[in-house]
């Protein structure tokens, strides 16, 4: 059975900078590194059912998946705008935030680079060890693919890249199998499938709360959408320049060198820098609605702040949300054609995949280069990309760093295939 130096877990934008700073430091002199991609999705998506009309992203293009790392890479968001005939009208639009749409296109352009490394259409469902001389050597991956055949494969390292599962709150929890609600990450097609709904709650008050509202009030068939959240207001993300510098380079560095109890303190004075933080924008536009139904005397839509779900029940008619009031300590039921959790994410699913190999990992804790710290006889490094927040900052979940991370994972890849445990691994076959 061929044995790659890695198998990353999943193609996403982490995962094709990662390819893109190995195949540049090739390139550049550096031994190959033989790799593969394993990717649940059939083809290249990001975020397909987010991709909103008027969305655009929230952080600067030149954070792409190579300009922190190398601005000269023919794979910058400046080179594929290049190669697409399209530079200089992006020019005059005087952006730095491309659309959202556009952005995926870009990904998927860089995507398709590497099709030749990449396995498309299988889940990963475990890894398993592989012993020599009473020591772990090599890493057995075992995927599904659609038609329920599963495929091994060996590997000397691996790469688990897996993103963010959507958080459900718990009160939904026991309705995962009604079609009429769902999480935002599946807006797009949910609502298609929802076409009738005339009366809709947004859970929720980020980026996708704000952005799935707007996209409904612009609706031709008019629903009447409630946004319910348990904060007073709709904060803006702090984009000014020195709380941007959280985001920067460097900052992880910072970060990972604080005490456990500073780190919280980092994470909590900065949390909306990140997090239900819609632009400032998209906040106005929002009031702007509010505001015109003041003065139509409409109600079309409701603005429930300060309110929270307590009990969730379905019927033939509708979804019942009982809402408690925290202001008035009341509580209401309300019926809904629809129901959509803008309730972010999590970034647990890596433990999951690695269930088999927890005995080697401890408490899944990651050093600064994103390496799990695994035990003696463990011999394959093991990087996570994306799960690291609470030790690196919170650029960690986002394109911030990416470009500069892939590129000292790269190099620890590299360092690691010249290792004697692993040369001693590659002799013991």
């Amino acid at each position: 059975m061929l044995i790659h130096d890695f198998i990353g877990i999943g193609f996403g934008p982490s995962n094709i900078a990662l390819a893109i700073a190995l195949d540049e430091k090739r390139l550049a002199g550096a031994q190959n590194v033989s790799s593969l991609f394993i990717e649940r999705q059939t083809g290249f998506t990001w975020h397909p059912n987010m991709v909103l009309d008027h969305a655009h992203m929230q952080i600067s293009f030149l954070k792409d998946l190579a300009t922190l790392r190398n601005p000269t890479s023919r794979f910058t968001f400046v080179n594929y705008l290049h190669e697409k005939q399209r530079l200089q009208d992006f020019i005059n639009l005087k952006t730095f935030f491309p659309s959202r749409h556009e952005f995926s296109d870009y990904f998927a352009w860089a995507a398709a680079q590497f099709e030749d490394r990449c396995v498309y259409g299988e889940t990963v469902f475990e890894v398993l060890p592989e012993k020599r001389g009473g020591e772990v050597t090599l890493l057995r991956v075992r995927s599904r693919d659609q038609s329920g055949e599963v495929h091994e494969r060996l590997a000397r390292n691996l790469v688990v890249s897996v993103g963010g599962t959507v958080h459900v709150p718990e009160c939904f929890r026991p309705f995962k199998d009604d079609p009429r609600i769902f999480h935002s990450h599946n807006y797009l097609g949910s609502i298609a499938a929802n076409a009738q709904a005339q009366r809709i709650a947004v859970i929720g008050a980020g980026q996708s709360a704000a952005e799935i509202f707007m996209d409904l009030h612009g609706r031709p068939n008019a629903p009447q959408v409630d946004l319910v959240m348990r904060a007073q207001a709709i904060k803006p993300s702090d984009d000014s320049p020195f709380v941007n510098e959280i985001f920067n380079v460097d900052f992880v560095d910072y970060m990972y060198s604080r005490t456990p109890a500073e780190r919280a303190e980092l994470l909590r004075e900065f949390r909306h820098a990140n997090y239900a933080c819609p632009d400032l924008e998209l906040i106005q536009q929002i009031f702007k609605v509010f505001y015109e139904q003041r003065v139509k005397a409409e109600t079309r839509h409701q603005f429930l702040r300060r309110h929270e779900v307590r009990e969730v029940r379905t019927a033939n008619d509708g979804i019942y949300l009982t809402l408690h009031d925290l202001n008035n300590e009341q509580a209401s039921t309300s019926r809904y054609d629809a129901v959509v959790l803008a309730t972010g994410y999590e970034r647990q699913y890596h433990k999951t995949v690695l269930t088999s190999l927890a005995p080697y990992l401890g408490d899944f804790e990651i050093d600064r280069h994103y390496r799990l710290k695994t035990a003696p006889d463990f011999h394959p490094a093991i990087f996570v990309q994306g799960a690291s927040e609470p030790t690196h900052g919170l650029s960690d979940t986002l394109l911030s760093v990416t470009a500069v991370r892939t590129g000292e994972i790269g190099a620890a890849l590299l360092a690691t295939a010249q290792s004697p445990q692993q040369r001693v691994a590659i002799g013991a076959l």
